[in-house]
Order: C-alpha cells, then sequence, then structure tokens
C-alpha cells in the first residue's frame, strides 16, 4: 500500500538523522532501508518543522517497521492515510534543507 504521510520534524535530532540517511546505516537496513532513503528524499517541508512524504509499506500497522527503526527516533505526530499513487506536495525538499544545514 501507499501511504501519505505527516510528520513533525525534532530538530535537535535532524543532524544524526542526516548522517544516517547519507552514510548507508539506513539504506542498508532490511526489507525497507531505500524505501526510507528514497522517501525522506522525495519528502517536502509544508509548515515549519512539518514534513509530508508518500512511501509504499506493507506493515500493519502502516510504517510498525519504520517508526520502530529509523522514524520514532527522529520524527513525532505521525499521521498516514492511504493513497492510491505516491503524491507530490509542495514545499522546499526536506532533503535539500538537511543538506544546506549538514553536509561536510
Amino acid at each position: 500500500m501507499i501511504y501519505a504521510i505527516k510528520a513533525r520534524y525534532i530538530k535537535e535530532r535532524m543532524e544524526e538523522f542526516y548522517q544516517k540517511l547519507t552514510d548507508g546505516t539506513i539504506q542498508n537496513q532490511k526489507p525497507d532501508g531505500q524505501e526510507i532513503v528514497n522517501s525522506m528524499k522525495r519528502a517536502k517541508i509544508t509548515k515549519p518543522e512539518m514534513i509530508q512524504w508518500s512511501e509504499m509499506c506493507f506493515c500493519s500497522p502502516p510504517l510498525k517497521h519504520e517508526r520502530e527503526t529509523v522514524y520514532n527516533h527522529f520524527l513525532t505526530d505521525i499521521e498516514t492515510e492511504i493513497v492510491d499513487n505516491y503524491i507530490e506536495f509542495d514545499g522546499k525538499l526536506f532533503f535539500d534543507f538537511l543538506e544546506t544545514q549538514f553536509r561536510k
């Protein structure tokens, strides 16, 4: 299933999140690491400290594994909604924001 997701990011944890998104830590996680990285590259900042993206997930409840292993460490107030296809949200790319802040 594909979900539209909205979450608030934890500002104080974003440097660590960016590092794990770019150093292979998350990408190498099975079975969903690559989808998490791809999802964060699609995510848009739609309000201050709020991001939205769409993601494929087969867990029940939605994003169960992703939350346990990654998202709950870096995001709060996660809301999901089933959608028919990936959605392009309006806003600044979250990944560009992370790169601007934390790329070394």
